[in-house]
């Protein structure tokens, strides 16, 4: 009989030790993403490691730029506090793939909308508008679109500035592609490429950094206009909409200002104003 009551007692201590344990379990805070609820969950953010001025990663391992600044506000409206996000970098090439995958939640990460981007993924925005201009070395003189016809030409791949040039301006120019901009830009120093095209934000990003100063200049040619905006897996309109909700409140409040002082003011980029939130265009 004594045996069979310590049993028992056992049986009820074991019991209530797994129901607390349970209890336990389901009050934690889990990680993931793509909840948008906050609570110690995570947001994964795609942005560019290498573009000084919109998204870098430091040698400390912070990240600094305009594209920063505005996915952490944004991811702040969303209700996550800046230590439940995570970035990712996504190059060019990988945007579209990142975000069909679920990688990433959104990508900020000078994303130019366009007719065909916007077949496989959707936008918010745009926050930036900015326009395609050649970087240079100081000496060297390009007045205009066609005078790159025979010149080499540098982008990265998946972008889609060298291919607006060739097909509106410099037919015969060679292109050269990389994987990165910082990679275009060592072309164009050591003299391998002409020109590197892409946005002037990022063009005048690289040409205010310290060890290139004096070294480089914009062209200062408005190519096109490249309008930045948020990606989003295609068909998440809610995720839109709150996106598109918090780019509205950053530049009600002058946070958006603050940030293009911040991030542009030293290479003295002469940016538009705000664009309006929602009109998608090309």
């Amino acid at each position: 009989m004594k045996l069979r009551k310590v049993t028992a007692a056992s049986a009820t201590v074991l019991a209530l030790a797994l129901s607390a344990t349970a209890c336990g379990s389901d009050s934690g805070k889990e990680s993931g993403s793509g909840s948008g609820e906050g609570g110690g969950k995570k947001i994964t953010v795609g942005i560019k490691y290498d573009q000084p001025g919109l998204g870098l990663k430091t040698p400390d391992g912070k990240f600094t730029g305009f594209d920063v600044d505005v996915a952490t506000y944004v991811a702040k409206e969303l209700g996550y506090d800046e230590g439940d996000i995570e970035f990712k970098e996504t190059k060019s090439a990988d945007r579209e793939t990142a975000l069909a995958r679920g990688d990433v939640d959104f990508i900020a990460a000078t994303y130019s909308i366009t007719d065909e981007r916007k077949q496989k993924v959707d936008f918010a925005g745009p926050y930036l508008l900015a326009h395609q201009d050649l970087l240079i070395r100081a000496d060297d003189n390009i007045a205009k679109g066609d005078d790159l016809n025979g010149k080499k030409l540098c982008s990265v791949v998946g972008s889609t500035s060298a291919q607006n040039v060739k097909k509106d301006f410099a037919p015969d120019a060679q292109l050269q592609e990389y994987p990165t901009y910082s990679q275009c830009l060592g072309a164009l120093q050591s003299g391998r490429v002409d020109a590197l095209t892409t946005d002037d934000s990022i063009l005048a990003g690289y040409a205010s950094q310290p060890q290139y100063k004096g070294k480089f200049k914009l062209a200062g040619l408005k190519l096109s206009n490249e309008n930045y905006g948020i990606g989003v897996k295609k068909g998440d309109k809610e995720m839109v909409d709150k996106i598109n909700a918090a780019l509205e409140k950053m530049v009600k409040d002058k946070a958006w200002d603050e940030a293009v002082k911040a991030n542009f003011g030293p290479a003295n980029y002469k940016n538009e104003p705000a664009p309006k939130i929602g009109n998608i265009v090309k």
